[in-house]
């Protein structure tokens, strides 16, 4: 089986052309086995490109390296957009693309080859979509405080596309990833797991960011996350509309914008090595 290996960030990913077949081409357990960095080939997760529909150029399923689905992946969708146009052979500057996941139609421009831009939509706030048992007055969740470890984290959360916690810190270097990251996402009051993202406000127009993703752990990077933690500090009064998100693997740009409500994520993705998989 052909596959090509990318990563957006360092949040990285196996690339598969599954528009032949209205089913998927691998089992769970081969996603499993492919994603292992030891008896496989290594990655946060796989992507499957499929064929379109009357509304969308491709569609898009994604799986986690621990076999769960996500609804959608905001570094995942850039490489993906990469990959197609080396599918299509496509060699012009400017192209923009529908693509049909589980979180709806994205639209995302590939701007050069390394270089994508993403319409991400419009945030979710109340509760209920994100979805989590928290809520205040207004039935969002927003610098509630939730206690971890004996220790109340403000938090707010947001679903662009898959649910997510952001708690803002002083320092980000000092947070305990992996003894942290699984209390959150494991925590009952999120039924259906969440992402969480420790951000620190370095200026109102840049932010530092670590994030522990469902069901991927630790990674370098998460599309979604950023988005996330811009619009949580935009509500909670913490930071600009427009922000550079400095990540672990590199900075993504992100702009909520104000007339229409939507996020518009911008980076890289970069295509590591191609292969032939032998199951």
């Amino acid at each position: 089986m052909y596959f090509a290996k990318y990563q957006g960030l360092g949040n990285d990913f196996i690339l598969i052309d599954n528009r032949s077949s209205s089913k998927l081409l691998l089992s769970s357990e081969q996603i499993l086995k492919m994603c292992n960095r030891h008896f496989g080939i290594g990655a946060d997760g796989i992507i499957f490109v499929l064929a379109g529909n009357e509304i969308s150029d491709y569609g898009m399923r994604i799986f986690n390296s621990d076999g769960s689905e996500p609804e959608m992946c905001g570094n995942g969708i850039r490489c993906l957009v990469s990959f197609i146009s080396t599918l299509e052979k496509f060699e012009k500057t400017s192209k923009t693309y529908k693509i049909s996941t589980l979180a709806g139609i994205i639209s995302a421009e590939l701007q050069t080859k390394k270089q994508v831009k993403v319409e991400m939509g419009i945030p979710l706030l109340l509760n209920k979509q994100i979805p989590t048992t928290l809520k205040d007055k207004n039935n969002t969740v927003i610098n509630y405080p939730l206690e971890i470890e004996k220790e109340i984290w403000p938090v707010t959360c947001i679903n662009i596309g898959n649910p997510h916690c952001v708690t803002f810190i002083k320092n980000s270097d000092l947070i305990d990833l992996e003894k942290l990251g699984p209390l959150f996402e494991h925590h009952s009051v999120f039924p259906e797991r969440i992402n969480t993202e420790f951000v620190e406000v370095i200026r109102s127009n840049y932010l530092k960011m670590r994030v522990w993703e469902r069901g991927a752990g630790a990674t370098l990077a998460c599309g979604t996350g950023a988005c996330a933690s811009v619009v949580a500090g935009v509500v909670a009064k913490k930071n600009d509309r427009i922000c550079t998100v400095e990540l672990p693997g590199g900075c993504l740009s992100i702009e909520w914008m104000e007339d229409n409500g939507k996020v518009y994520m911008t980076g890289s993705a970069e295509e590591v090595f191609t292969g032939q998989y032998t199951q």
